[in-house]
């Protein structure tokens, strides 16, 4: 299942001030063609303006939305790892293979 209460949100700093809770969760980005990113942190507002920043030079595909739910920490990786098998986001596949990763 994608992301609960999906909605897509501008990725702008103004857009993460506004929407992003400092909360335990899972967060989606994207563009108007594809999943990019799936990922997963303590703080979802935190790590998505480090996202915007720059925090991540892999990002070679421009973010222009992002999404997210809430998920306590005993449930976020599991969560993320059900999103990127189902979105097929293109920098978590990018990152797979550089790791070797094979299922």
């Amino acid at each position: 299942m994608p992301f609960e209460h999906h909605g897509s949100r501008a990725f702008t700093v103004t857009s993460v001030l506004k929407n992003a809770p400092a909360a335990s969760g899972v967060y989606g980005l994207s563009n108007a063609i594809e999943w990019i990113y799936v990922g997963e942190s303590a703080n979802l507002q935190g790590c998505l303006l480090t996202h915007l920043r720059g925090g991540d030079p892999a990002l070679a595909r421009t973010p222009t939305g992002f999404t997210y739910e809430l998920s306590g920490s005993a449930d976020r990786v599991a969560r993320q790892n059900r999103l990127v098998r189902e979105l097929d986001p293109v920098h978590n596949r990018r990152m797979d293979a550089m790791s070797g990763a094979s299922e």
